[in-house]
């Protein structure tokens, strides 16, 4: 195996301790740095607190030789990397006038005069290396002390993604190529994919690893080397798993559940459309969001209230009473309704409780039909969830895709 090259994430401020904004910085930086052939092995977030900063730098240098910090870098009293950065490499900080000058040229360009505190930005540790911000005011910084290096970037999603893609990426040692084989399936859960495919694991050499990442009525598959001389080797055991799996398995690589949908739908000249009551809008929000949907999906109707079920969808009042929104009978007249009055191929029904409220003693909260009707007649399936509104609503579209999908294959309801 190659000497593989291991990296750490540190995200610092209060506001994403408490939860104030959600850290999606960790998340790129970590997908960012893994396509260099950088492996994260940690990724530790914590307080505007300088020894607890410092704290967290030593934890993350034990396991890995470069440190990414996110965060702190502003000209505000609870700004405190700098400080963290200077103790922790035992350096000072040092006027920093190109600095300056970027923060007048920024601070003209939105009709404001210099303050004071603007200057405190621009006091930079004089051990660093010091990295330009195009698109912000606060730099980067470098740091190389024997084999490690730490990386300090702002916070600002766009300023950080800036520097480490167009200005520190290519000063690092180059990282041991990766290569990743994504595997994509729905229908099964991932327990049942892993007893399908427990003999092919067994059989992996100890340099490719098998991860298993379930969402939301999906299961991703994806295969990982570290070591370039095993390519092949990934091919074959993505080769095997994909025929093992069958009908399962959706894609490979860059591709979700929509946009394969889309394709069958364009390559069969087929068509689609919904009747959403709890999503909202939400399933057609997904088939819509592939470039060239237009091709095949033809409209949708969100028929909340009963008038609406009734009045564009031609469901009988008395359907409604008998047997409620939320129900089997009902999703699938609204599918085979709205198919008809779209004229399309194919047709999703969604109709729930996604919560919090509007549950009852018989269909508590994340009681949800959905149904799909197609030539061949049409399919009702019931979930029970127990998720928040929100992924409730999510889980619903996706598995009506799924539903709808395995309906296409099969060729019967």
């Amino acid at each position: 195996m190659n000497n593989i090259k291991k990296a750490a994430i540190l995200t610092i401020g209060d506001e994403l301790m408490i939860g104030q904004i959600v850290d999606t910085n960790s998340a790129w930086i970590a997908s960012f740095l893994d396509q260099h052939g950088w492996q994260v092995t940690r990724k530790l977030g914590v307080r505007d607190d300088i020894p607890q900063i410092m704290e967290c730098m030593s934890l993350c240098l034990e396991a890995a030789d470069l440190l990414v910090m996110t965060g702190g870098l502003g000209p505000t009293s609870d700004d405190l990397t700098v400080d963290a950065l200077c103790q922790y490499f035992d350096c000072k900080k040092v006027w920093h006038e190109e600095t300056w000058d970027r923060v007048k040229e920024i601070l003209k360009r939105l009709g404001r005069e210099p303050a004071e505190m603007h200057k405190l930005q621009c006091y930079q540790p004089d051990a660093a290396e010091i990295i330009p911000n195009d698109q912000g005011s606060a730099p980067g910084t470098i740091f190389r002390k024997g084999n490690k290096i730490v990386i300090s970037v702002p916070g600002v999603p766009n300023e950080m993604k800036h520097l480490l893609k167009d200005k520190i990426i290519h000063l690092l040692p180059k990282g041991n190529p990766v290569e990743h084989r994504i595997i994509r399936t729905a229908g099964e859960g991932e327990t049942v994919i892993a007893e399908m495919i427990k003999d092919i694991e067994a059989s992996l050499p100890t340099d490719i690893k098998l991860a298993y990442l379930p969402h939301f009525s999906q299961v991703t598959l994806r295969l990982t080397s570290y070591n370039n001389a095993l390519k092949k080797e990934l091919d074959h055991f993505e080769q095997q798993i994909v025929e093992r799996l069958a009908k399962l398995v959706y894609g490979t690589g860059d591709i979700n559940l929509a946009k394969a949908i889309g394709g069958l739908l364009r390559e069969r000249k087929e068509t689609i459309g919904t009747a959403e009551s709890c999503t909202g809008g939400y399933v057609s929000h997904l088939i819509t969001s592939i470039p060239g949907s237009s091709e095949y999906y033809l409209g949708s109707v969100i028929p909340y209230a009963y008038e609406l079920k009734t009045s564009l969808l031609d469901i009988s009042t008395d359907m409604l009473n008998t047997y409620g929104a939320v129900s089997e009978e009902v999703v699938t007249a609204m599918a085979e309704g709205v198919r008809k009055k779209l004229g399309v191929t194919w047709s999703i029904a969604t109709s729930g409780i996604a919560g919090p409220g509007g549950a009852t003693p018989q269909k508590p909260v994340g009681t949800i039909w959905i149904a799909c009707a197609g030539p061949h007649g049409t399919k009702a399936r019931l979930l029970k969830l127990s998720r928040d509104r929100m992924s409730n609503i999510e889980y619903t579209a996706i598995a009506s895709l799924v539903l709808l999908r395995k309906m296409m294959l099969d060729g019967r309801a």
